[in-house]
């Protein structure tokens, strides 16, 4: 069975137009079909998930009465977007506040941004999903390794980690955490991450149990307090408060 190709009716397949320069002169250009379709390439190679690929900077809705915090993460979020890269010099974004208040949305739409208009090689990560292939990767019947996994994940020159802290917390949990984060801020390469946990160090060791069981967990329970100190070398806090929007404003309904 054939499959009819659409070509563009521009450059008629080819690539290039021909147009007049500032001199008056005749010059070939990439056709802006070849641009379009590397762009989609790029977008296509940063793994975001369907459910988020509509979520963009322009896309982010302030509700009516909703929490300043919101707002100025929105403008945080654009702010980093025009400055990169010589403005934030490898720094990155780490959004924090409960769920349902746009953290991943804002994440996305800054990955979104820079993967369209600036040609980054971006990657978004769900952290627990990342965590499970490393995992997996273990087993003697999974051809592929730990270090096939983390090489896109070191690379990309800007990564949007996911719900970081989501994992219940181990040594191996902390060690990879370690390597990742450690990994990347040497190599000074942005990451931008979003996390439930409050950016508090741990509490365990100067808590009753008591007092521990009526605590909230924080950042540094879920990745120990030396990976929050690299966190706060390499991102700038954004805390957002407000309303889980999922439950409110975007809850599922038909119609």
């Amino acid at each position: 069975m054939s499959v009819a190709m659409a070509v563009c009716t521009i450059c008629e397949g080819i690539g290039l137009v021909r147009v007049v320069d500032g001199e008056g002169k005749w010059v070939s250009r990439p056709c802006q079909c070849q641009e379009q379709e590397r762009e989609n390439r790029r977008l296509s190679a940063a793994n975001i998930p369907t459910r988020y690929r509509e979520c963009t900077l322009d896309t982010f809705e302030i509700y009516h009465g909703a929490d300043p915090s919101l707002s100025e993460a929105l403008l945080t979020a654009r702010r980093f977007v025009d400055e990169f890269p010589a403005g934030t010099a490898g720094k990155g974004l780490l959004f924090t506040g409960t769920m349902g208040v746009g953290k991943t949305h804002l994440a996305v739409g800054v990955l979104h941004r820079l993967v369209r208009e600036r040609g980054v090689r971006g990657l978004f990560c769900d952290y627990r999903e990342l965590l499970k292939r490393i995992q997996n990767s273990y087993n003697p019947e999974v051809r592929t390794t730990e270090l096939e996994l983390l090489r896109p994940v070191f690379a990309a020159e800007v990564l949007v980690l996911d719900d970081l802290g989501a994992q219940k917390p181990n040594e191996w949990v902390w060690d990879t955490v370690a390597l990742i984060l450690n990994t990347r801020y040497n190599d000074r390469q942005s990451t931008i991450i979003t996390t439930n946990y409050d950016f508090q160090p741990a509490g365990a060791g100067r808590l009753t149990d008591t007092e521990r069981a009526a605590r909230e967990p924080s950042l540094g329970d879920r990745i120990g307090d030396r990976m929050l100190s690299r966190l706060d070398e390499m991102c700038v806090r954004v805390r957002m408060t407000g309303k889980d929007c999922r439950t409110g404003v975007k809850r599922a309904r038909f119609g």
